[in-house]
């Protein structure tokens, strides 16, 4: 039995991630074309040219880390030897270097794919982690629960509080000098955040499923093992569908309430001496639906399964993305309704996914006899990197197509084009996504009858020795 002290522990570390990540998702476009100075279409090149590259670094990641050896584990020392240059290179990348367009271009390049990579090298070996620490799916379920709790708590928190640190270090000013020191503090304090949240996850965590097998496989074995585990295949195109969704919703928000929404005109809300801005506002109170669909995911999923739940979450937030399109700027309150809608939908989903990504490693041991839980938990993060690699990439291309001029006065047919970024296409997404869990083939009664083989398997190797 997982003490609450350890399951804490293991959320700490999705929190650290998420912090970074919901900070790429929803700032770092408007961040590289309206303060660091590059045109959409760059970006969006930049964007999926660095993540295809890093969706192929993770399963070398995955390689690496389930062939470490150490008094911590496989996978723990990551957390522990990689946690500052995480937070280093995640400052880096959100500073502005006084160089020429092609200066910052190879700068904006060279920062971002290290960031990419040093969050592989951290973020597969911590997905991993879920694997060894319980063999009991039940217990990974609810693991799987902390992790998404905590990694939307921080996402709300980096959401909620980003801009208004970036107004307070910029000393609320306009001039580009002054947005781009107040980006690069904001994100330092983040960073030091999530530094120690990862000390945190290493010290709280253990690892004890040992594999069946103990003698050494080949890398050529491993991914051989992984190429013929379909339940993998069709999940990782779900979560690249996924990922899709969310990158397009939250790396557009942004621009919606800028350009569409114009938030400018509108009151900043104030609590406690620091001023809201309406689109951080609509993201964090987003991360706050997400932890309700955390929280509504385990029964769900107990009583009608993690395949329908899945299903029946993506199929209603691809039909409310739909209507979302046909709200006016004016319509502020059915747009948050909306988002807080959507967002529990899209909550749902992320507990379900690590947790069945440890049942294809179950899968994958009993079919094989090799548990490369490592590989096998890359292709969560591989999904992450593929789907934000597309809707990052697409963003960036259509903000182009439709006549986006940064700090601009938009035309109509840029403001539609925005429009449907957090509606149209996100659905479109979200609906592909359906069409692939359909054919997912571990349901409950499946991993049951795996998991009784397991552990059969284990007690009799536990009475040889």
């Amino acid at each position: 039995m997982i003490k609450l002290t350890e399951k804490i522990g293991y959320g700490f570390g999705d929190m650290a991630s998420s912090m970074f990540w919901k900070l790429f998702g929803a700032y770092l476009m408007i961040f590289y074309t309206d303060v660091f100075g590059l045109p959409a279409a760059m970006v969006g090149t930049m964007f999926l040219v660095t993540r295809i590259w890093d969706s192929v670094f993770d399963p070398i990641v995955g390689v690496v880390a389930d062939r470490t050896s150490s008094r911590w584990g496989k996978f723990r020392p990551y957390l522990l030897y990689l946690a500052v240059p995480f937070a280093l290179i995640g400052v880096l990348t959100f500073y502005t270097p006084p160089f020429g367009d092609m200066g910052k271009l190879v700068y904006a390049y060279i920062t971002y794919s290290l960031m990419m990579m040093v969050y592989s090298a951290i973020n597969v070996p911590y997905a991993s982690l879920l694997g060894v620490m319980s063999p009991d799916p039940a217990e990974r379920n609810t693991l799987s629960t902390y992790r998404m709790m905590f990694a939307y708590l921080g996402s709300f928190i980096a959401l909620l509080l980003f801009m208004p640190m970036v107004n307070a270090f910029s000393g609320h000013s306009k001039e580009l000098g002054d947005q781009q020191f107040g980006w690069v503090m904001a994100v330092v304090v983040i960073a030091i955040m999530c530094a120690l949240l990862f000390f945190g996850c290493f010290a709280w965590t253990r690892e004890r499923v040992k594999p069946i097998n103990d003698k050494k496989t080949s890398l050529k074995d491993d991914i051989k093992d992984l190429f013929h585990n379909k339940p993998w295949w069709i999940l990782f195109g779900a979560g690249v569908a996924t990922l899709v969704f969310n990158s397009i919703r939250d790396g557009a928000a942004v621009y919606y309430f800028k350009y569409f929404v114009i938030e400018d005109e509108y009151r900043t809300i104030s609590l406690m001496g620091v001023s809201f801005v309406l689109s951080g506002l609509y993201l964090s109170i987003g991360q706050i639906a997400n932890i309700v669909g955390v929280i509504l995911a385990a029964p769900m999923s107990n009583k009608i399964g993690k395949k329908k739940t899945f299903a029946l979450s993506m199929l209603v937030a691809s039909v409310l993305s739909i209507i979302f399109f046909w709200f006016d700027k004016d319509d502020v309150m059915l747009i948050f309704i909306f988002q807080c809608l959507i967002s529990i939908c899209a909550g749902s989903i992320f507990p379900l996914l690590w947790s069945m990504y440890a049942d294809c490693a179950d899968f994958s041991e009993l079919k094989t006899g090799n548990r490369a839980t490592g590989l096998i938990f890359s292709a969560s993060s591989m999904s992450q990197k593929f789907g934000w690699a597309i809707g990052t990439a697409v963003t960036g291309w259509l903000l182009s197509f439709f006549g986006f001029q940064a700090n601009a006065v938009q035309s109509a047919e840029t403001i539609n084009g925005i429009k449907m970024f957090l509606s149209i296409l996100p659905a479109i997404a979200a609906f592909i996504s359906v069409i692939f869990i359909g054919f997912y083939p571990l349901g409950e009664q499946k991993m049951k009858g795996i998991m009784e083989q397991l552990n059969l398997k284990r007690k009799s190797k536990k009475d040889v020795q």
